[in-house]
């Protein structure tokens, strides 16, 4: 067994308990992604700087739940084959 395919095996194996850590990263992004849309579309202090500097400092945030939701679909769909077996 050559040294990739080794190291293959071994991240199958665990790419569950990578993705719930990176999961958890992500997932305690949400609160600051809400406040960042509050500023923008609320009454916040630190908005208002022009549309291109409010979406750098703050409307990049929600970006995040693009790979929010990519990870919790691969959680649901890893929890469901390990189901299977």
């Amino acid at each position: 067994m050559n040294p990739i395919t080794k190291f293959l095996d071994w991240y199958e194996r665990h790419i569950t308990e990578g993705l719930l850590i990176s999961a958890i990263i992500l997932y305690l992004q949400i609160p600051h992604s809400w406040w960042a849309l509050e500023c923008i579309f609320g009454g916040g202090v630190l908005h208002g700087h022009g549309v291109i500097v409010d979406f750098f400092l703050y409307g990049i945030d929600t970006l995040e739940m693009i790979p929010i939701i990519g990870i919790t679909l691969a959680i649901i769909a890893k929890v469901r084959k390990n189901r299977k077996k």
